[in-house]
């Protein structure tokens, strides 16, 4: 069993889902992430799955703390996710979903680039047949959209991979850098997945047209694993500070004037994920820390959050500000947990949120990246007006719409 990665029991387990029925269906895929979860932890660390193919040696399973906090949060995200998507009758969801979960947990757990590459592969494939799975016109062209910017970040990977071989005579995953052709390739595959600026449209263009259940998985998954594989590759790389800056910013402004509360919380998303980048660019012992706790945190409250958005779309039937208000006193538990998540993403103390972001911003302050400091700042006031504000209020709080579950 040391030699299987956890990943594929969700991922064998989606092929097994359309002969089960009813509830038996339900215990089969809750049962998958607690069988994951037990696996993983009975893995002793170091490296298993190693075989050789034709000349190249693949590791499919490499355990060390740090593969193992992701494949944590993952599992622990993806056994929440499936209770919040039991009342959903939906064959196609239920594997897409298990394949999804499944592949990134499993491409963490990857040390070589190859096997990366499969998982990463299988992520694009179980996601967009949650954002198709809307079933709308919207859904489709955003869908289709998604698909492109994904697959091209696959044949950047794929490119770079083959080139690092031929470089180096090696498949193995570990710090890369950007010296060379194939570690440019490779970065740019992981920024794209990552949501660089100017590469980052298919986030805020996507997970609002996905299924209500489905943006609760888009929320989880992709980014993170992109963040992992960037701090795998690129530890110290000085133009992630810069590019994760700006991330942290940019995307509060658009965030401000958006009417979608679904995708006022994709371009929240992006911001978090700047904050993680920054880290990475530092590449310090505190700022590295502080990427892994903030995105194990982020994993946790922006499904919160995504969760309580597509409790209001279920039941009344739209995420536009501007047609809600006054829902407090009919779902006062989604309005309660909503408020939770707004605290924690934007650092309000005692928060999960507040802790791993002050390891970041410390980081950035004690390797003098006063600049970078300063955007990590207005990027949480940002965030705490246009999501921790805005999200709760107009949803719950605003003038009654008559709107009711």
């Amino acid at each position: 069993m040391s030699e299987l990665s956890p990943g594929l029991i969700l991922i064998i387990g989606a092929v097994l889902v359309p002969i089960l029925r009813g509830r038996a269906r339900s215990i089969f895929m809750l049962a998958l992430p607690i069988l994951a979860f037990a696996l993983t932890l009975s893995l002793p660390q170091g490296i298993h799955g190693q075989f050789d193919l034709f000349d190249m040696t693949l590791t499919t399973v490499r355990v060390d703390g740090f593969s193992l906090i992701f494949a944590y949060a993952f599992l622990l995200a993806s056994l929440i996710a499936i209770i919040y998507a039991l009342h959903v009758d939906d064959t196609l969801q239920q594997i897409a979903s298990l394949i999804y979960a499944g592949s990134a947990i499993s491409a963490v757990f990857a040390g070589d680039l190859l096997t990366l590459f499969v998982f990463w592969e299988g992520t694009t494939i179980g996601s967009v047949i949650l954002i198709f799975a809307a079933r709308t016109r919207r859904s489709y062209g955003a869908g289709m959209r998604y698909l492109v910017v994904q697959i091209v970040s696959g044949v950047l990977l794929l490119a770079g991979a083959a080139l690092h071989y031929v470089e180096t005579g090696s498949l193995a995953f570990g710090h890369i850098g950007i010296s060379t052709t194939a570690g440019v390739l490779i970065f740019i595959a992981f920024g794209i997945k990552c949501a660089f600026p100017l590469l980052h449209n298919w986030v805020e263009d996507s997970y609002p047209e996905a299924t209500v259940t489905g943006a609760v998985f888009l929320s989880v998954f992709s980014t993170k694993l992109a963040v992992y594989a960037l701090a795998r590759g690129y530890p110290g790389t000085e133009v992630l500070v810069p590019i994760g800056a700006t991330m942290a910013v940019f995307p509060i402004l658009f965030a401000v004037v958006e009417n979608d509360l679904r995708r006022v919380l994709a371009y929240s998303l992006i911001s978090q994920l700047g904050f993680m980048v920054v880290g990475v660019g530092i590449g310090t012992e505190l700022s590295l820390n502080g990427t892994v706790a903030h995105a194990f945190c982020s994993v946790v409250y922006t499904a919160l959050l995504f969760m309580a958005m597509g409790a209001v779309l279920f039941r009344a039937g739209t995420v536009n500000g501007s047609e809600l208000g006054g829902l407090f006193r009919t779902m006062p538990w989604t309005a309660g947990l909503c408020i939770v998540g707004s605290a924690s993403i934007a650092a309000f103390p005692l928060t999960s949120g507040f802790v791993s972001k002050s390891m970041i911003v410390s980081g950035a302050l004690k390797e003098y990246y006063f600049w970078a400091w300063l955007a990590l700042l207005i990027g949480n006031i940002g965030v705490f007006h246009s999501t921790a504000i805005k999200v709760p209020y107009l949803a719950f709080f605003a003038k009654d719409s008559g709107k009711r579950p």
